[in-house]
């Protein structure tokens, strides 16, 4: 009788995970907003030193803005970086007056469209709706033509780089298959797209489950194991913003996150409190406290 090829396991460590980015990497984060962003992963982007990155996405948030105070970023491909109630990204924005980040701007559906080219291994996107605007002039890589069946003017939109694509999901088995929530939002099904897109994706989760459990929800493995490069267990993967059906985000935190980055010296002080002298997940969690954390959980019915 033959035997049954072993099962390999994805499950990696966040360092190990981090470790495999290289400087200069394209990069597209998962979550809009305050909202399903993979900031553990950021955070060890930022204990680890990375340099150059180039961020995409639709709508940004903290994610960025903290890379971009940890002076990790090069450039950010976007429509827009903000910390929704919590007004501007300050550190995001003081980079890209001093000319230490660039920002290309895209509209919301220009940013999405422009990866779902690269997933679907398409040599350009036509866009139809930005006659008359700005963007064509400060995005020249988009290239003006005649629609061959109207003749209508379009522009065709190169489609996107993305080297790697971190989202953060609430399940994972160790094989890399990824459920999300039923209740699947905006969000959720934006991670799908860059996750299906880039040449390696990491997903960080709330729980490690079993394959049984996998089995016994297969409506929601929208993720399967052969897109995933790798899975790393995570709690509270996504604060100080919201995991949808677990957590909301962290007022309190997030006010004390705004306050520090109203300068560079402030901001570093955080980034020394949280990151670099914190050390790891575990310990960040304990500086910001149970009694923030717990304020913020919400329960799963």
């Amino acid at each position: 009788m033959t035997e049954k090829p072993a099962i390999k396991s994805k499950l990696i460590s966040l360092s190990d995970a981090v470790g495999q980015i290289a400087d200069g990497s394209h990069i597209a984060i998962g979550g809009a907003a305050l909202h399903m962003h993979p900031m553990a992963f950021m955070r060890e982007l930022v204990r680890q030193r990375k340099r150059d990155l180039t961020v995409l996405g639709e709508i940004q948030g903290v994610e960025v803005d903290l890379l971009a105070g940890a002076g990790a970023l090069r450039r950010v491909e976007s429509s827009g970086v903000g910390l929704e109630r919590y007004g501007l990204a300050r550190n995001f924005r003081r980079a890209v007056e001093r000319g230490e980040l660039v920002m290309a701007d895209y509209s919301d559906t220009m940013a999405m469209d422009r990866i779902v080219a690269k997933g679907e291994n398409l040599t350009f996107w036509p866009v139809s709706f930005i006659g008359g605007t700005d963007i064509p002039r400060y995005l020249p890589d988009l290239v003006e033509f005649d629609c061959p069946i109207t003749g209508r003017t379009l522009y065709a939109m190169p489609p996107a780089r993305v080297d790697v694509a971190v989202i953060h999901m609430p399940y994972a088995d160790e094989r890399g298959n990824v459920l999300i929530t039923e209740r699947r939002l905006m969000p959720q099904s934006q991670d799908l797209v860059y996750a299906r897109a880039a040449d390696r994706t990491y997903v960080t989760v709330e729980h490690i489950v079993s394959h049984d459990f996998i089995r016994r929800s297969p409506q929601l493995n929208h993720l399967p194991a052969f897109q995933v490069t790798g899975v790393i267990e995570a709690p509270w993967g996504a604060h100080p913003g919201s995991m949808p059906d677990f957590y909301d985000y962290d007022e309190g935190h997030m006010e004390e996150y705004v306050e520090a980055s109203k300068t560079p010296e402030t901001f570093e002080k955080y980034l020394e409190r949280f990151v670099h002298d914190a050390g790891d997940e575990a310990t960040y969690l304990e500086r910001v406290g149970i009694r923030n954390l717990l304020k913020a959980r919400k329960v799963v019915l």
